[in-house]
């Protein structure tokens, strides 16, 4: 038996089917009465230069059906699935908001912290190697500050004994500086 109203297939298919690819999404489409060139969907991330995430939009069809609803980037625009979203949204929000409470209480730990690292040098205090960001994020983590290394900011590797300013950019808007004292290995 045929299905005539996207509300029976609703009631058969919860909006989680939806990401199915190929004939299921077509019929899906075909059904809805997405007639035309053009579908509306709800996207899921953002998509450069088309839409945001809880965004809804019209897009062409061949689009929508084979690139975003496969690729779990959008979903067929159903007030189901637009509440499904919102309820998405809201938590990727809080989860944000605790990871951003997480970074500030780090960077006002991290700020003004002087860190040493020893490393093997030569006459006039010049290293034979130098200390990399690598270097600096190992010597945290054993501080007890867990920072990738990729946070950590230098301009060129350190190649001398002695103190230096170093930037971690833990965020967009969070950079706490910290001193790191390069000190002779053996002493």
């Amino acid at each position: 038996m045929p299905l005539k109203a996207p509300a029976t297939f609703l009631k058969i298919f919860p909006p989680s089917i939806f990401y199915f690819t190929g004939r299921v999404v077509y019929n899906f489409c075909k059904i809805a009465g997405m007639k035309g060139n053009l579908m509306k969907v709800i996207f899921l991330e953002d998509v450069p230069k088309v839409g945001k995430a809880g965004q809804t939009k019209e897009v062409a069809n061949g689009y929508g059906r084979n690139y975003l609803i496969p690729k779990k980037l959008a979903m067929p625009a159903t007030a189901e699935a637009s509440r499904l979203v919102q309820a998405q949204i809201k938590a990727r929000a809080l989860i944000q908001a605790q990871t951003e409470a997480e970074m500030m209480a780090l960077a006002r730990e991290l700020e003004g912290r002087e860190i040493i690292v020893k490393a093997r040098a030569g006459a006039d205090d010049k290293l034979y190697g130098s200390v990399t960001n690598a270097d600096i994020a190992a010597a945290l983590d054993s501080a007890g500050y867990a920072v990738d290394k990729r946070k950590v900011e230098l301009e060129e590797p350190i190649r001398q004994l002695g103190a230096h300013e170093v930037e971690v950019k833990l965020s967009k808007d969070l950079s706490p500086r910290i001193k790191v004292v390069v000190e002779r290995e053996g002493e």
